[in-house]
């Protein structure tokens, strides 16, 4: 296998500039907590944490991009060569700054200089669980491994809970049907497995083709999207398209492979300890209260212990 890099979005919600700048933009455009929560930028050093899983679990990978809004974690070793940190006025067009949507910013991480071919994708609460390859992610013909987690009948699913039942989908799974809408008006395929919420294995050259070209029109709508909305074009779509192409392989996965750990849930910690997956997501949302993140931290700090080379 070729070289394999990883892609990280990072913030650190805690910062007094970048929360200046966040309150004054989103002031004027009347934020909600779903879609602008503090719960997305809240920094419990979980990125220090998931890089000390990958150099245990993954010490194969070539280099790791920090994608971050003018910041760069204070315990961060700089001067390691592995790692790097990319603004995201690096990445992403004026019309896009400042932005505070995730969705937005992976539209334009293809765009980083020097990224490899073959890269993951991982969130900063997203974790390894075990020592992996890259055959764990890509197959032998240089394909990503794309996993998700089974959910037969979702379009009808979805349908009967916001048309019978009056229950408005969440942002992300508004998201999601439309990347299942796309593809099926593309390729004629409808693909109703869930994203697992962990580390996506992706070509470069395909997440290319698929921003500008094939969903060019789609993606190029929402350049100016900056705060989360149900108009967004989530990355996902590149995975459902993928696979319509047979250029990824379809895997699917349960609680012993990748599993998301509700911090809010004690029950969830338990069975994480019992299914011990490869990959785990320590997700954060509005019902975590601080006493709740200090909790996860302390998990954290307990399950990887040992400092890393890539902090001070």
């Amino acid at each position: 296998m070729t070289d394999i890099d990883m892609v990280y979005l990072w913030v650190d919600g805690n910062d007094p500039v970048w929360r200046k700048k966040h309150n004054e933009f989103c002031e004027s455009l009347s934020c909600n907590a779903e879609t602008d929560g503090k719960n997305r930028y809240a920094d419990n050093d979980e990125l220090k944490y998931s890089l000390r899983a990958v150099e245990m679990y993954a010490p194969w990978v070539r280099r790791i991009f920090i994608v971050t809004d003018n910041q760069t974690p204070k315990w961060l070793d700089t001067h390691n060569g592995k790692t790097r940190v990319v603004d995201h006025a690096e990445i992403m067009p004026a019309a896009s700054l400042p932005c505070f949507n995730s969705s937005l910013i992976e539209h334009f991480i293809y765009r980083i200089p020097g990224l490899a071919e073959h890269f993951l994708f991982s969130n900063d609460d997203m974790f390894m669980n075990k020592k992996t390859s890259p055959g764990d992610f890509f197959t032998p013909d240089g394909f990503p491994i794309i996993r998700l987690r089974r959910m037969p009948f979702r379009d009808l699913r979805w349908s009967f809970r916001e048309r019978v039942r009056n229950k408005h989908l969440s942002n992300y799974r508004i998201m999601l049907e439309r990347s299942s809408r796309m593809v099926k008006e593309k390729y004629g395929k409808y693909y109703t497995g869930l994203p697992h919420h962990n580390i996506d294995a992706y070509l470069k050259s395909d997440y290319k083709r698929m921003i500008e070209d094939v969903f060019g029109k789609e993606f190029s709508a929402n350049v100016t999207s900056c705060v989360r909305n149900d108009n967004d074009v989530h990355r996902s779509v590149i995975l459902y398209a993928a696979l319509a192409e047979k250029r990824g392989a379809l895997r699917y996965v349960t609680v012993k492979e990748s599993m998301i750990v509700k911090i809010h849930k004690q029950s969830h910690y338990e069975r994480l300890e019992k299914k011990c997956p490869m990959f785990f997501c320590m997700n954060d949302s509005e019902y975590v209260t601080e006493q709740g993140r200090r909790k996860a931290k302390a998990y954290l700090e307990k399950r990887f212990p040992y400092k890393s080379d890539f902090e001070k």
